[in-house]
């Protein structure tokens, strides 16, 4: 099949060569899928998908236009090439867009050693049946869950190849097998719900079904009561399981998209203190068995580990090739993009440096305040870096939980946020954001 994609990524190329463009690259996407959902014990939903989409870049002068199919007949591929070289005839001139320089291509990489792809055969629909009907089964046997919203099991696995008219061909495959559950506990205005999800690129590391359903009902058991917490400025600790939020909101800040635009509340923070100090925040998209790996990007440039932040100090932009060229820089590798557009900059794996101290020892710090364990709703302001978001979790006071809490907002400025949060030691090493639970002092709680 890999070579089958690559012979379908040279086909794009000789069509829009041959239709008049001066250059252009192409991307071919290839998926197989299937999953289960089970509820009350029977099957609820089955799916299986597969197919292969492809997208066409074509550059006339100084403009470009991307095209996209599902239909990889010779006909579709001459009449994109034809309609994307005819668009980009009439495109704008953009004197930012281009390929990369042959010279700055990646040309050695090992996708074995990232081992992104399972060796192991797919999944039968009866054998993700029963992990489904396992998770549902462990969700209810807790006391309090009431009944299920749902449980399912899927299996992933995806090919794609780009190439492009510099010289540049590669490709490589990646597996994903997920678990989730989600249960209820209550009816009506007293129903409450929790989930757990689980996933990895190889089947062999998950979790058991039973240990990811028993973790859906005792969370959601544990949220039974919830009712508001008191208004005021408190402590809050984000839980790991949604502290990468926090996380992801400065990295969307130092995206050189919205850098260029001017879109960003970190647009002149290059060289300051944006974390505390001691405090690194670091990309490595060539981690083994992780879902955000990859040998190259979408422009086909090596990527490689970098310091989006260094003690606590903002280092540079996340880059593709064109928005370098706006800022007067050079790309960082983190170019990605799908069939349809060009692209864009996207980070990989991020590592956040962990602290000492366990989420209890946080609990006890921080005395009285809001431990989030769930978050809804946002409200940022991409210039100020105000932020507001719907929370739930639960009450801490004098370092103990006491009651379960919903329906509250907390505020504060990610800025003022993110320059004073201490860490937990309590990231999870398997995933592709490695971000530990955080506190963060002094938040507005709006709640009863």
């Amino acid at each position: 099949m890999t070579q089958d994609l690559s012979r379908l990524a040279e086909r794009l190329l000789e069509a829009a060569q041959k239709a008049g463009a001066d250059a252009a690259d192409a991307i071919v996407v290839a998926g197989d899928s299937l999953s289960i959902e089970v509820r009350d014990g029977g099957l609820e939903h089955a799916e299986r998908a597969e197919g292969v989409d492809i997208g066409l870049r074509v550059f006339v002068g100084q403009g470009q236009a991307c095209v996209s199919a599902s239909d990889i007949s010779e006909t579709t591929i001459e009449e994109m090439a034809g309609r994307s070289v005819a668009m980009a005839r009439e495109a704008p001139e953009d004197p930012f867009c281009g390929l990369a320089d042959p010279a700055e291509l990646a040309s050695d990489w090992d996708i074995g050693s990232l081992e992104l792809e399972d060796p192991g055969a797919a999944p039968s629909p009866d054998e993700l049946k029963v992990m489904a009907l396992e998770a549902e089964a462990a969700a209810l046997s807790i006391d309090g869950v009431t009944k299920m919203d749902g449980a399912g099991a899927s299996w992933n696995h995806s090919r794609i190849h780009l190439a492009a008219s510099n010289g540049f061909s590669g490709g490589y495959a990646r597996t994903s097998n997920a678990i989730q559950a989600v249960a209820i506990s209550g009816d009506n205005v007293g129903m409450e719900r929790d989930y757990a999800f689980e996933v990895r690129n190889y089947r062999s590391d998950l979790p058991t079904a039973q240990a990811i359903g028993t973790l859906a009902g005792e969370r959601t058991v544990a949220r039974i009561g919830s009712g508001r917490p008191p208004t005021g400025a408190w402590p809050v600790l984000f839980d790991e399981r949604v502290a990468s939020s926090l996380v992801g909101h400065l990295v969307q800040a130092v995206n050189g998209s919205a850098v260029a635009r001017g879109a960003s509340w970190l647009k002149e923070a290059l060289g300051e203190q944006v974390l505390p100090r001691g405090m690194d925040l670091i990309e490595e998209p060539r981690r083994p068995r992780v879902s955000g790996s990859r040998p190259f990007d979408a422009e086909g440039l090596p990527v490689a580990r970098r310091a989006l932040v260094l003690d606590g100090v903002l280092q540079g932009w996340t880059l593709d090739l064109a928005n370098a060229r706006k800022l007067g820089m050079k790309s960082t590798g983190n170019a990605a993009r799908g069939t349809s557009a060009p692209p864009s900059p996207a980070v990989s794996n991020l590592a956040l440096t962990q602290g000492d101290k366990s989420r209890e020892d946080l609990l006890r710090d921080m005395g009285t305040g809001l431990l989030v364990t769930g978050l809804i709703g946002s409200t940022i302001n991409p210039n100020t870096g105000d932020y507001s978001r719907g929370a739930s979790g639960f009450w801490v006071e004098n370092g103990e939980i006491t009651r379960p809490v919903n329906e509250c907002t907390i505020a504060g400025n990610l800025r003022n946020m993110l320059g004073k949060i201490v860490a937990a030691n309590d990231a999870r090493a398997h995933l592709s954001r490695v971000v530990p639970s955080l506190l963060v002092e002094g938040l507005v709680i709006a709640g009863s």
